[in-house]
């Protein structure tokens, strides 16, 4: 049994490891898990990701956290908390996201595992609010959020998503303690 930082009824949440190295490379090359992204990522990128992700959990005990299906010990991708500060009038916050190999769709495993990390973002960490952003064209994050009894707050043009005017309108929910 691997040592997993938290668990829901079919998930593992854990710190990223090496070897999640090409399978998430693999998910992140996927141009229809990246459908809502300027562009799919390298394996350098990949790399990146994963060093920040690793750091965020040493300076803050939080991170997008690889996921694994319980079951199967596999790895499906992320879901975690991430701390922002990009340019918004609600930053700096703490951000509730996910990412998911596209087997591991449809089966309700991005909500309970974000109801999980609200759990552990509330109740282990003390924050009394975590938001999470989408495209406003995502409609199956939108729903997660909706699933998971966030509420919605506004729309806004992402900063980060300025030279891509088909992604840069973004929906912001909140969750509150």
């Amino acid at each position: 049994m691997k040592d997993y930082l938290f668990t829901s009824n079919r998930l593992g949440f854990r710190n990223w490891l090496d070897d999640d190295v090409k399978p998430f490379a693999k998910l992140n090359a996927d141009p229809v898990v990246m459908q809502y992204f300027p562009k799919t990522l390298s394996l350098i990128e990949t790399e990146n990701f994963i060093t920040r992700a690793k750091k965020q959990f040493t300076e803050r005990g939080y991170t997008y956290f690889a996921v694994e299906e319980l079951k199967t010990q596999k790895f499906i991708g992320f879901i975690g908390l991430s701390y922002q500060t990009y340019e918004a009038s609600f930053n700096p916050n703490v951000d509730i996201g996910w990412r998911l190999a596209q087997a591991f769709w449809g089966k309700g495993y991005a909500t309970e595992g974000a109801e999980r990390c609200l759990e552990f973002a509330f109740n282990n960490l003390s924050l009394n609010e975590v938001m999470a952003v989408c495209t406003v064209s995502n409609t199956a994050s939108e729903n997660v959020m909706e699933k998971i009894k966030m509420e919605k707050q506004e729309c806004f043009d992402h900063p980060y998503l300025s030279g891509f005017p088909e992604l840069q309108k973004c929906i912001r929910y909140k969750a509150t303690r």
